[in-house]
């Protein structure tokens, strides 16, 4: 029995049963936080076990998730430099980025306190290496890490390190903003953000395939791509 974000996926594959959930990727039972919403979904999917027909069943969940609302209270954690169109070689990103970390760090520390836990940490790198080894591939370079097979697979994860290393600090004290305020926050707001659309705009024009594969699908989600 399959939960389901993307349907034509689940049409495809044919599992032998399958809700489809029309909610925001990587919440497969809606907003955190809502228990009473997310078991809904999970006795609409386990009902599907008690059912006689198919083989094959794919039903839609009846319901939109209920969204997280916009706060507009909420202000960013720090005033960062901006991120903007401005032209950098790779140095001067890496030293714009390692200043916004550094002033995002004790932030960061303290959503860490709040949370007792954190998810930065895959790409098996210190944060404070993370400019000057993201900003080699700007070079065409391609530094690699012990902690991962290639180079590509190194910035994939380090970028998704960073990617949450902001998303955990604008959440460091009262209530959380959206995930629409942290997005736009993060890729319209600072110098994280744009470094990983410049970064991701290089990295696409290598020779290596498995760097331009990763470029094209896991730095910078679809609606901050530029046109």
């Amino acid at each position: 029995m399959v939960i389901g974000l993307i349907r034509p996926h689940l049409e495809k594959v044919q599992p032998p049963r399958s809700v489809f959930v029309p909610f925001e990727l990587g919440r497969p039972l809606g907003e955190p936080n809502d228990p009473a919403f997310q078991r809904s979904v999970l006795l609409q999917a386990l009902a599907l076990l008690e059912r006689g027909d198919g083989p094959v069943i794919l039903e839609d969940f009846p319901d939109d998730a209920p969204g997280a609302r916009d706060r507009p209270e909420w202000r960013p954690p720090v005033i960062t430099a901006g991120g903007g169109d401005h032209v950098r070689d790779s140095a001067a990103w890496a030293l714009d980025l390692a200043s916004e970390m550094a002033q995002l760090r004790p932030i960061w520390q303290q959503a860490r306190r709040r949370f007792g836990r954190t998810s930065v940490g895959v790409s098996g790198q210190p944060p404070e290496e993370w400019p000057g080894f993201a900003a080699a591939f700007m070079t065409g370079a391609l530094p690699h890490t012990a902690a991962h097979a290639s180079p590509a697979l190194a910035l994939r994860f380090l970028a998704d390190d960073l990617k949450a290393y902001y998303g955990e600090a604008a959440q460091a004290a009262g209530p959380a903003p959206s995930s629409s305020q942290i997005d736009d926050w993060f890729w319209r707001q600072t110098v994280g953000g744009s470094f990983l659309i410049a970064l991701r705009a290089a990295c696409m024009g290598s020779v290596n395939g498995a760097l331009k594969t990763v470029a094209g699908r896991f730095i910078v989600p679809g609606p901050y791509v530029p046109d």
